[in-house]
Parts: C-alpha cells; sequence; structure tokens
C-alpha cells in the first residue's frame, strides 16, 4: 500500500521543521513505532544504530513515538527520552495514536520500511530483526539503483544541543558503608561517588564513552547502568568486589572494586537474551536488560531485575552463577508461585529482612516476594494490569501509580515509591495498606535513598540528586483513573480462529532440524477470559474459545519462531537467530465481532512495488 503521510504534533531532531514522505522520495524511510518506556523499543533503538550507520547516505529512519502512558505523549518526556537514550534521527510524536492506526500497528514496537517510491514493503513487530532489515535495505537498494529511483545523499536529522552537567538522567543510588553515595548516572555510562553530602565528587567510574571495557575506573566503560547493589562484607572480601552494578544496555552485571577503582564484568555475554538458557556459569549466560540489583538472604544472592523479559534472576557472586529466580518471560500481572508467575519489566527493589519488594513499570505496580516453605511466594500490594493506571491514593486496592521505577524502606513499616510518571513520590503503609503522596513536582524519579535519616530522590530528567521535601506532610490525591488508549480489537463470542503470521526473513527458512520451528503461548487477563485453547504449543495457528459472561479484557500473546540462513542464501557461515514476539492484546466481546485473530510477527518484503 501507499505509505500513509507522517503527521504529528511535536518533530524532534529536525529543528522544529515537520517532514513529508514526498520529501523523501528516493531514500528508503524505516519507521520506529515506538514509546519511551516500553523496554523492547529500547531494544529497537540499539539494534537500530549499525543499521543507521551502515546505510547513513540512503537510510532515514523516524522515530513515532506513540504513547502507552499519559506522560509519554508530553512534549517535555518525550524531548528528555530523546537526548536519554541517545537517538540519532528525527521523532514525531503520535500523542492520539492517528499514525498508529493508519499503519494498523498493533504492538510496540513495530518496524515499517517504506520503499523510494512511497510504498510499504515490510513490516515487523517485536525486536530481533536486525539482521533481517539488513537484507531488505539491501534488496530495496539493489533495485531502486537499477531503476533509477535511488537517491543518495542528505539527511534531515539536526541533533540538540547537550547542556552539560554533573549528572546525566541518573537513574538509582546507594550508599556505602562509610557513608559515601554511588549514583548511576546513566546518561554519562558512569557511575559517580559522592562523599556524605551527596554533591561532592569523588571519582568516577567509568571514562563517559558507551562501551563494556573493564580496567581501571578512569578507563573501564559501561552502557547506561542503572541499579547498584553493596555485597555483604564476607561476600565482598572473597570475590574482591564490593558492589554489582546493572549494566542495562550492556545486557551485564559489573563488579566495582571500590578501594582500587577496578571494574570487572561478573555477568553475562553482552548479548541481549532472547531463547535459550537463562542459568548457569554467570559469565556464559545472555542477560537482558538487568535494571535493578539487590542483595537478599533468603535468595541466597544478588537479585536482579531483568526487564527485559520480565523476570528475576538470582546471581551468586561466590559461585560465579546465575538463575532464573521468578517470573516465565509472559508480560503481565500474576500472582502466586514466584516460577508461574507473571511481571511486566521489573524496574526497581527494595529489601526489608525476609521480604523483597518491587516495582513493575508496565502494570504500574507495588509487589513482594517472601519465602514460602521451600519456594517463594509473589503478591501484589498495589496494581490491577498491563492498562490501568494513574494518580489515586486511599486503600491500596484502589490506588493508581504511573510507571513507577524505584522504591525505599521507611522506618515503620513504609515503602516509598519513586512514581515516575506521575512526578511523585508515594508512601505505602504495610499494616493499614494505606497509600499517600508525600511530594509531587518531581522530574521523573526513578531511584529512593534513605540517608542518615533524610531521603534522597534521584531526579532522572531534573539530572539531580536531591533531599525529599516533605515539610507539608502526606497527602491524598484523588487523581482520575486511566487506560492505555489503544483501540480494543471488537470479537465474536465463543470460538475464534486465532493466527500469528511469521515469514522467514529473506534469505532464510525456518529451522526444523531438532524439532518445531515455532512456539505460541496464549493466556488472559483475567484468566476468565479464555475458555479453551490456552496455554503452550508448537503451531502459531489454533482455535481459543471466549467465556460466556466475559465482556473484555487482554489476550496475552507470546510468540517465537527459529529461522537460519537458506543454503542459497550465499553466506559462507549460515546464521540462525530466533524472532520473538510479546502482545497485549485488548479485546472487547460483542455480537457481530469477528471471528478470526491474526498478529504478524515479521512481514514478507513486496516485490511488485
Amino acid at each position: 500500500m501507499r505509505a500513509p503521510e507522517l503527521r504529528g504534533d511535536v518533530w524532534l531532531n529536525t529543528g522544529g521543521r515537520p517532514i513529508t514522505l514526498a520529501e523523501l522520495r528516493g531514500r528508503v524511510v524505516l519507521l520506529d513505532f515506538w514509546t519511551s518506556g516500553c523496554i523492547n523499543c529500547l531494544h529497537v533503538l540499539d539494534e537500530l544504530r549499525p543499521l543507521e550507520a551502515e546505510f547513513a547516505d540512503v537510510l532515514v529512519t523516524i522515530g513515532v513515538h506513540s504513547p502507552k502512558f499519559l506522560h509519554e505523549g508530553e512534549r517535555a518526556s518525550i524531548e528528555a527520552a530523546v537526548r536519554r537514550y541517545e537517538v540519532h534521527h528525527p521523532v514525531v510524536n503520535d500523542p492520539k495514536m492517528e499514525l498508529w492506526s493508519q499503519y494498523a500497528v498493533r504492538a510496540w514496537p513495530t518496524l515499517v520500511v517504506v520503499d523510494p517510491e512511497g510504498y510499504v514493503v515490510h513490516v515487523a513487530a517485536g525486536e530481533g530483526h536486525e539482521e533481517a532489515l539488513r537484507r531488505v535495505i539491501a534488496d530495496l537498494l539493489k533495485k531502486h539503483e537499477a531503476k533509477g529511483t535511488l537517491r543518495r545523499g542528505g539527511s534531515p536529522y539536526v541533533p540538540v544541543e547537550e547542556q552539560p552537567g554533573e549528572l546525566r538522567f541518573p537513574s538509582k543510588a546507594v550508599a556505602t558503608a562509610e557513608g559515601r553515595v554511588l549514583v548511576a548516572d546513566t546518561g554519562h555510562h558512569a557511575i559517580v561517588e559522592f562523599a556524605s553530602d551527596g554533591e561532592t565528587v569523588i571519582r568516577r567510574f567509568g571514562s563517559g564513552a558507551r562501551g563494556s571495557q573493564d580496567g581501571p575506573f578512569d578507563i573501564a566503560t559501561f552502557t547506561e547502568p542503572s541499579g547498584i547493589a553493596l555485597l555483604p562484607y564476607d561476600i565482598a572480601e572473597r570475590v574482591g568486589y564490593h558492589a554489582v552494578v546493572a549494566d542495562t544496555a550492556g545486557h551485564r552485571l559489573r563488579g566495582l572494586d571500590l578501594i582500587t577503582g577496578e571494574v570487572t564484568t561478573v555477568a553475562g555475554t553482552g548479548a541481549q537474551w532472547r531463547s535459550g538458557p537463562d542459568s548457569g556459569k554467570a559469565a556464559e549466560v545472555d542477560l537482558t536488560s538487568p535494571w535493578d540489583v539487590a542483595w537478599w538472604g533468603p535468595a541466597g544472592g544478588v537479585v536482579v531485575a531483568m526487564a527485559g523479559n520480565h523476570t528475576l534472576s538470582v546471581f551468586d557472586p561466590v559461585g560465579g552463577t546465575i538463575r532464573r529466580f521468578a517470573g516465565t518471560t509472559v508480560e503481565g500481572l500474576r500472582d502466586g508461585d514466584a516460577g508461574e508467575a507473571f511481571f511486566a519489566q521489573t524496574s526497581g527493589l527494595a529489601v526489608d529482612g525476609d521480604k523483597l519488594w518491587l516495582v513493575d513499570a508496565e502494570t504500574s505496580a507495588l509487589r513482594w516476594i517472601e519465602p514460602d516453605g521451600e519456594s517463594f511466594t509473589v503478591q501484589t500490594a498495589i496494581g490491577v494490569d498491563l492498562f490501568s493506571f494513574g494518580h489515586t491514593d486511599g486503600p491500596a486496592d484502589q490506588a493508581l501509580l504511573q510507571h513507577p521505577l524505584g522504591l525505599a524502606v521507611l522506618p515503620g513499616d513504609k515503602i516509598a515509591i519513586a512514581d515516575t510518571y506521575n512526578g511523585a513520590v508515594r508512601r505505602f503503609d504495610v499494616f493499614t495498606r494505606q497509600v499517600t503522596t508525600i511530594a509531587t513536582g518531581l522530574a521523573e524519579p526513578q531511584g529512593l535513598l534513605l540517608h542518615d535519616g533524610e531521603l534522597l530522590v534521584v531526579e532522572s530528567a531534573g539530572n539531580r540528586l536531591s533531599p525529599l521535601d516533605s515539610s507539608s506532610g502526606p497527602t491524598v490525591v484523588t487523581g482520575d483513573a486511566h487506560a492505555v488508549r489503544r483501540p480494543p480489537t471488537v470479537l465474536a463470542p465463543g470460538e475464534i480462529d486465532f493466527s500469528v503470521v511469521f515469514t522467514a526473513p529473506p534469505g532464510e527458512k525456518l529451522d526444523d532440524r531438532f524439532g518445531p520451528s515455532t512456539r505460541l503461548e496464549i493466556s488472559a487477563s483475567p484468566p476468565s477470559l479464555l475458555a479453551d485453547g490456552g496455554g503452550t504449543g508448537t503451531d502459531l495457528n489454533r482455535k481459543i474459545r471466549l467465556a460466556p459472561g466475559v465482556a473484555e479484557g487482554v489476550l496475552q500473546v507470546v510468540a517465537q519462531a527459529a529461522s537460519c540462513d537458506s543454503a542459497d542464501s550465499g553466506a559462507e557461515h549460515p546464521a540462525c537467530r530466533i524472532t520473538r514476539q510479546d502482545w497485549g492484546v485488548p479485546v472487547r466481546i460483542e455480537d457481530g465481532g469477528v471471528r478470526e485473530l491474526s498478529l504478524v510477527m515479521a512481514g514478507e518484503p513486496r516485490t511488485d512495488g
């Protein structure tokens, strides 16, 4: 189809000038439908960087920012996100999701390739499409160079001017035994050690360059580090480092020796986990966007909030191993046994004795885990599902948050929550189960630290670590409840033909050498929505049956497919890869609705123009 024209209320990285597809005729255009709070979208930004460099003279990438949360649609929020994640291509804001609808997008992230003549030729949902996109673009260049319809050179990208400062989009902070404060200076790819005043810089771990180099503090490099955990003294003595850093976009855990300043990689290969083993020798296991870390005795090591696949892992520094601890990789909110629970972008951890508190960003939830005999149980204090959020205080079962990213344990059995997208700090009373607001007007608070009796707030978009001003005392906010603004798919009651469409990328074929090459898992929220057809299987097509009496809900779908270079691809060393996509599909059940639901995991490029 002819690609719909680009329209939005704000253009970034263009000097404020709108861009039209018409003026990009002759170039290959890659549209990246994303939202700044989506971890899968952040993965795609990293996948696109090498493609943008390789095809710089013919490829124009345009980010279409279609917000999930209200805050993400605000201009200041988008501007901060573009700078925080070093987005070096034009971005258009699509606050009413009009472009999303015109391009028939169903999930974040989705990539759309528009050829030099203005036609949509390739669509791929999810992440892990770098090599497939490379082949699609290369094929388009060959075809349109032969036709004379290719135009090289020129770029609409206009970089923004950066303001220097001590911190750049910091995320988390911890206090050492000596009273110093370590802050993850995420935007500078470094860890900053402050004196006990939280203002005087002692030293920096990291040169400021983006990377994964180990070595002395002034040479080592990080990639968007976030959480920091201090090890118990006896453990630190045995392993030779004192702190563990979640090197988020580097998909690694790093060790800090606070005496010598040495930085070492202690877990992760640097490759992002997509499928296969996620337990074993720590140096040999792929990680996926570790966002926070905390030492927790009952788990026997450092708990890792693995935001990239909605799970928790445990890293054993002494044994040098890492293992899945909680979660199934399905994104959602489900309590119960830790191994069967659903999480959604686990982002913040705090320990209170035998309880591990955590915040799930995508379900706007506060949850906890505690030992239950020989296992562990997950429970939810605040939070409803993937689509409900707001700023409402009161009883915990009625309270709402908006994409929280951090928390801290306060005296008197209270939990402070960095309610990031509400720009607030909230407080949950464990005994009364009441929620109040203790500060507002903050610039995307992502981390909290109780230090010498004072609560410090890491204001990420404010580029600062600041003491909380709670002189006015807690207040009760009764804001509106909100829901993610995605139009639901209207389905007919009863039996539905469900399918996931996957076509192997150009030059590849499905890899069935060791059994079925595809996997499909379907569940629902509420669980009662599905009467039949849930569970895991190897066929991408199945019949599902919707239960009578349930008017709406969300189908949670996880699909993956294995493909390899085909024999005629010409590859000297054939590569194999896993394509995976998670969907949360809002549905409404009505007479007259459709009886077929098809999701596209990857598209096949058109050849007919």
